[in-house]
């Protein structure tokens, strides 16, 4: 069943922007939306004489930032994961063997 598409109103930093949606991502959008407000009131906070665009810059690098390091978190845990999997397929194959050897 296709998604419609509706508007949503969202408020950054005292602003309303009107969104283009898909129904089923509404919810998706006002989170987001929060959260990047939040963001940048943490950025006006700090520097108060900030203007509206470089607050804005500063927030999207801030939350680039923690995702990429988020990124490089999992990619580690995957990594590490797959040598695991890796040295346990090993020890199954090693004990496999050892099973299938017949003594005369």
């Amino acid at each position: 069943m296709p998604t419609t598409t509706g508007s949503v109103t969202i408020n950054i930093m005292g602003r309303d922007y009107l969104i283009s949606c898909p129904a089923d991502e509404e919810e998706s959008l006002r989170k987001s939306a929060r959260y990047l407000d939040q963001q940048m009131e943490d950025v006006r906070k700090r520097g108060s004489s900030l203007g509206y665009e470089k607050i804005a810059v500063l927030a999207a690098i801030n939350i680039t930032h923690d995702l990429l390091k988020m990124g490089k978190t999992s990619l580690s845990s995957e990594s590490n994961s797959a040598y695991e999997i890796k040295i346990l397929e090993k020890k199954i194959d090693a004990a496999l063997m050892a099973s299938r050897q017949i003594k005369i």
